[in-house]
């Protein structure tokens, strides 16, 4: 077990060592962990700081509460945003987890909207093309994701629009077809209400707030080549860890 600054809280320390028995696999998706009334027991607590420890645990997205069953080691669902994907392919893979699934939603050319003209330096009311997917994982839909190229750029990727899941992605198609290489990425993060076009794809109700991830992609002279939009499903954990430096 990692060893915890003693200035700690308890309410800290406690929810800890809970946390590092499921990255352990000690506690598995779907165990029982320790109720409020079992910590003030074996931990000699107050009720307060075992209310608190399981409150960080909920809060952190590492456990749920079932009202009358208890507290348990949620089934961790977590977010795959598209640059993690673009890693993925370049790597020699698919751009899918394991067992994970995606499935083609539509594709369609539309007037470019004042978001997806900024992002691709076009006039808001250009034509666009826009293809969007949705993936699935054993926790169901976990993001539906739509991406826009330029009407120009459309022309020149036939595959774009068809009901087939790209090998490369459209950052590799874009690659392969025109020799512009995405060397520069902006993501940015945000809360939302879900789109009424989006809705139903990621089976949850318009205007449900979630995750929304923007990607703009740029190539090797500083022009854009795509703009995506991922909408998170409810329920999904974005976690980061690493050194702090």
């Amino acid at each position: 077990m990692v060893r915890q600054p003693e200035h700690v809280a308890p309410y800290r320390r406690l929810a800890n060592a809970v946390i590092e028995r499921i990255k352990s696999g000690d506690l598995q998706p779907g165990d029982r962990i320790p109720s409020a009334n079992d910590l003030v027991k074996t931990e000699k607590i107050s009720s307060a700081t075992a209310a608190r420890v399981l409150a960080v645990l909920r809060d952190e997205g590492w456990v749920d509460t079932v009202l009358g069953r208890g507290t348990f080691v949620r089934t961790q669902a977590p977010l795959t945003q598209g640059v993690s994907r673009i890693g993925m392919v370049r790597s020699g893979g698919s751009g899918l987890l394991d067992g994970e699934t995606v499935e083609f939603v539509e594709a369609r050319t539309e007037h470019a909207s004042q978001e997806v003209a900024d992002a691709l330096c076009l006039e808001a009311g250009a034509d666009v093309v826009l293809r969007r997917r949705r993936y699935i994982d054993a926790a169901g839909v976990s993001v539906v994701s739509s991406t826009w190229v330029t009407a120009t750029l459309g022309e020149q990727l036939p595959e774009f629009i068809q009901p087939e899941k790209l090998p490369k992605m459209t950052m590799g198609l874009i690659e392969d077809r025109t020799g512009r290489k995405a060397t520069q990425q902006r993501a940015t993060h945000s809360v939302g209400p879900v789109p009424g076009d989006v809705a139903p794809q990621l089976d949850t109700e318009a205007g449900t707030p979630v995750l929304k991830v923007t990607n703009r992609y740029v190539d090797q002279d500083g022009e854009p080549t795509e703009y995506a939009v991922d909408w998170h499903a409810p329920g999904r954990s974005w976690v980061a860890e690493g050194p702090v430096e």
